[in-house]
């Protein structure tokens, strides 16, 4: 399985790596809202995406 790196702004306004296919509930690490969740597949993203890593 292949994947990317976002980075993702929360509603608190922290931003943070989350990977694509993310296999846990990723939380914000400021404010602990959930920012992904995993389908099996590529996660669904809560954040906003400001940028596709590579």
């Amino acid at each position: 399985m292949s994947g990317i790196y976002y980075k993702v702004k929360c509603k608190c306004g922290n931003e943070q790596r989350i990977f694509s296919h993310a296999s846990a509930v990723v939380k914000c690490e400021k404010c602990n809202e959930p920012l992904a969740h995993p389908t099996g597949g590529k996660a669904i993203i809560h954040g906003e995406i400001i940028e596709e890593l590579g």
